[in-house]
């Protein structure tokens, strides 16, 4: 399930790249009109990147997958999908009303598809699980999806604001979320095998 998501995510990713277009132009001032574009898939190359990172530590947690595990994740994958749509739009009309609200929708839809994957996977793993103890009250998890709901309306009146919003959301979650690796049991070194260097710091 991991390695297939990673695929849709990665495929994703090159969609948008290749949306991008080519400057008609040698100098700076080229790249003025494809402006927008360049900010929305940064935006939501950002945005796919924390889905992707969160998603990997998620699945590490877990031990066992069953059909409505695959079921929500298939889900969360569905309106990932949609992000190089939204993108496009958002980019190719310069961060229109309709648009951007539709961008929010579909980040909204996002968050709570991983919502019901985390809760199908903590159901699966059991309430004492890594998942589970790790995701605790879910803060971030909380906080993104209201900012959504609010950001929606207000593109409709006000794009610029709403797109702060979802930038500020992304920005809530850039620093990979640790909460579930720093449960992980370190697995001991094979005999024979070099030890890994301590982090850094």
């Amino acid at each position: 399930m991991e390695a297939f998501s990673d695929g849709v995510i990665a495929i994703l990713i090159t969609i948008m790249v290749l949306e991008l277009g080519v400057p008609h132009g040698t100098d700076l001032a080229a790249l003025a009109p494809i402006a927008p574009i360049l900010l929305a898939y940064v935006l939501s190359f950002v945005n796919l990147g924390i889905y992707w990172n969160n998603h990997h530590h998620l699945l590490q947690a877990a031990h066992h997958v069953d059909g409505r595990i695959l079921w929500a994740n298939l889900h969360l994958l569905f309106w990932l999908s949609l992000v190089p749509f939204a993108t496009a739009w958002i980019g190719e009309n310069s961060f229109a009303a309709v648009p951007m609200a539709a961008y929010g929708v579909i980040l909204l839809m996002a968050a709570f598809a991983y919502f019901l994957l985390v809760r199908a996977l903590i159901r699966r793993e059991g309430r004492d699980s890594i998942i589970a103890v790790a995701i605790g009250r879910d803060v971030k998890g909380i906080i993104s999806p209201i900012c959504y709901v609010i950001a929606i309306p207000v593109a409709l009146i006000a794009p610029l604001l709403a797109f702060a919003i979802y930038v500020g959301v992304a920005l809530i979650w850039f620093v990979p979320d640790m909460r579930i690796e720093r449960r992980l049991p370190h697995e001991p070194h094979a005999e024979g095998s070099a030890p890994e260097p301590p982090p850094d710091g």
